[in-house]
């Protein structure tokens, strides 16, 4: 390879990460959109002819692949905490004294910063190079999307400044503008696609795509503000931030130290109404004591900082005229009323409809169709109407009345005793419910078919594939395959699905998708009949007798196995090798040695998983419970442990038991 061509690709790649950051991070940009394309279509085709010379994280890489992979678990080297909230000023200040009291006197500063509403994200830098992009999960360990988050450009891949540390850690917020969310919800509505709630979930799910190219067509930005690691350069959080803007990152410019309450309370007042100009979503203020030496001095709670609050801001409200109400199935035909509204401007984006929740929810407003309804969003996220003006109500205005009928279907609704909505009892017929039971099926706590999501169910459907649950087993390669250039896809999709018939016997029946029956419950009835006929032929008192099944869910599992659409499916599922009873393993003879012992199971674990040891302490007698008590026999607990159950359980005295001794306890001759 000739020298000058290796020598134009790090040229070529210097200048386009420096284009990059003017344009995406100080909105400066110095060459015109064509001569950036230029620039970049010049170093493709360098790096088409020099594929030795790869580099993950040259320019070129934004643009994402359809190489898809599992996002793999990655342990927080500092555990990703959350925060305190509040929403009064009066629980700033008592905040403020508490932090006076626990430094005893001694002055501080205080850093105030805009609380982005995004998906909170971890970077790990090595030699200015971004090595490592991790999602918050549980705080303590989080995805790695270090493939998707390349694909974001306000994120440098190789920092432009210099002075950084040999490693460091930088945090932030990922977070999709109003305009680009705007943008994708009028996309999405005119595919007949599912909309995004707000932007933060659309940021999400975008963020969790297993094809990094929908990642890079969705433009999503980001904010950092907070920097971690051994060699910082300063003792202040600011001044850190500000040395991190150097580097080449998007730090807010709304950010500002303050050195009394006073000066909090202004800035809080004067962002609760200037955020509203700002091109992405903040829900409030968050304050940190900018000392890091005094952070460390004030230290933790168990769940959260001392040093650190949120301050979230009320939720907006405005007035607008309700136009109409429309009505949406769901998986279980639960049918909900939508108020479709005049379009009002709110919490930064444009809404046009809010949920009514059911009809009750309808009455206790007396709406009517043209009424001046007031519209907040709650937490600055679901639109919803909390109140009505009767003062300018029409005269001709009409009651809204709950419909009858399915609007999808046409079947005649009905209401279950002690239920406050109504349902199309037509489940085998609706397709908004055929559809969702579908996306019930495949989810990750039922058949955990991940290869497949909700918008190639929709696709398969409207094609005629799949009509239910059943008709995914016939699927082959050559039907989902189209014109031939899907292949591996297809065949992951097939692979998954075959394997899927590997999934406990629990997590079928949780599968099925019988109204009312959840997880918990799906797990009592599979270990209660141990067999998927035993569960059929249950009658409405035997169904009864098993702990946490009433009257309306037995009687909702009689009517679903009485239902010839419902057995000739589950007969079906049958044939194609689906677990229908407990393993030799699950039905094997229990001991004795936990019982009447309630165990809490907290931690990452490595000899077995925690569905696992809840079998464990099933087999064994025990009860598996999902918080800490007085009633608590004993914690398992493994690496990781979260901190607020440690210390709940050192204050009640509970002993904490190791995975190890744990495994001993039940080796032990009774």
């Amino acid at each position: 390879m000739e020298t000058t061509e290796q020598q134009r690709i790090e040229q070529l790649r210097r200048e386009l990460h420096d284009h990059n950051y003017r344009y995406y991070v100080l909105n400066q940009p110095s060459i015109s959109d064509y001569d950036f394309d230029m620039l970049m279509h010049e170093l493709q085709d360098l790096e088409a002819r020099h594929p030795e010379l790869y580099d993950a994280n040259s320019p070129t890489q934004r643009v994402g692949s359809d190489i898809s992979a599992e996002f793999r678990q990655v342990k927080h080297r500092y555990p990703m905490l959350s925060l305190a909230n509040t929403y009064s000023e009066e629980d700033v200040r008592q905040w403020y004294d508490s932090v006076k009291k626990g430094l005893a006197g001694e002055d501080f500063e205080v850093c105030c910063e805009l609380k982005y509403d995004g998906l909170s994200i971890s970077l790990t830098y090595v030699d200015g190079q971004l090595t490592q992009a991790v999602t918050r999960g549980d705080g303590v360990q989080g995805d790695d999307v270090t493939q998707n988050v390349r694909t974001i450009r306000a994120i440098p891949l190789v920092l432009p400044g210099t002075g950084y540390p040999k490693e460091f850690e930088i945090r932030g917020e990922i977070l999709m503008p109003w305009a680009s969310f705007e943008r994708l919800n009028r996309e999405r509505e005119a595919a007949e696609e599912p909309l995004f709630a707000n932007p933060r979930n659309a940021a999400s799910g975008t963020l969790k795509s297993l094809d990094s190219r929908v990642v890079a067509s969705r433009q999503l930005d980001a904010y950092l503000y907070y920097l971690l690691g051994e060699e910082l350069p300063a003792d202040g959080h600011y001044e850190n931030l500000e040395a991190a803007r150097s580097w080449g990152f998007k730090i807010s410019l709304g950010m500002k130290k303050a050195k009394s309450v006073e000066d909090i309370l202004g800035y809080i007042n004067y962002w609760d109404t200037e955020r509203k100009n700002l091109p992405v979503a903040t829900d409030g203020i968050v304050l940190k004591v900018n000392s890091l030496r005094q952070q460390r001095a004030l230290g933790f709670t168990a769940k959260s900082p001392r040093w650190a609050i949120a301050y979230k801001f009320k939720a907006e409200r405005e007035q607008t005229r309700l136009l109409e109400v429309t009505y949406q199935v769901g998986r279980t035909g639960a049918v909900t009323p939508v108020a479709n509204m005049e379009p009002v401007q709110l919490a930064g984006t444009t809404v046009r409809r809010a949920t009514l929740n059911n009809e009750d929810f309808i009455r206790s407003f007396d709406l009517h169709i043209g009424d001046m309804v007031y519209v907040e969003k709650g937490g600055e996220i679901i639109p919803k109407i909390v109140g009505v003006n009767i003062d300018e109500r029409p005269i001709i205005a009409q009651p809204v009345q709950f419909i009858k009928r399915c609007p999808e279907c046409g079947t005649p609704l009905v209401r279950y005793e002690g239920e406050a909505a109504w349902y199309c009892p037509n489940d085998a017929g609706c397709p908004p419910q055929i559809k969702g039971r579908i996306e019930h099926f495949i989810s990750r706590k039922a058949m955990n078919i991940d290869s497949l999501g909700p918008e190639t169910v929709d696709e398969y459907f409207r094609r005629g594939l799949i009509h239910n649950v059943a008709d995914l087993y016939d699927i082959d390669v050559q039907q989902i395959n189209g014109d031939g250039s899907r292949t591996k896809s297809a065949q992951k999709i097939v692979n998954s699905i075959k394997k899927s018939c590997e999934v406990p016997f629990e997590r079928v029946v949780f599968a099925l998708g019988i109204r009312f029956v959840g997880e918990t419950s799906a797990r009592l009835l599979a270990r209660h009949f141990k067999t998927m006929d035993a569960l059929m032929a249950a009658g409405l008192e035997e169904l009864q007798e098993v702990d946490g099944i009433g009257e309306v869910m037995a009687k909702s599992i009689i009517g679903y196995f009485h239902n010839e659409q419902s057995r000739e499916i589950v007969e079906r599922l049958r044939s194609y090798g689906l677990q229908f009873a407990l393993s030799a393993e699950q039905t094997a003879q229990q001991s004795d040695r936990l019982n009447g012992q309630s165990i809490v199971i907290s931690g990452v674990f490595q000899h077995h998983s925690r569905d696992e040891y809840k079998l464990l302490i099933e087999q064994n007698g025990g009860k598996n419970v999902g918080s800490i008590s007085g009633k608590t026999s004993f914690i398992l607990a493994g690496d990781n442990m979260g901190p607020s159950k440690l210390e709940k359980a050192q204050k009640l005295g509970i002993r904490i038991v190791s995975e190890d001794e744990f495994l001993s306890l039940l080796q032990e001759t009774p």
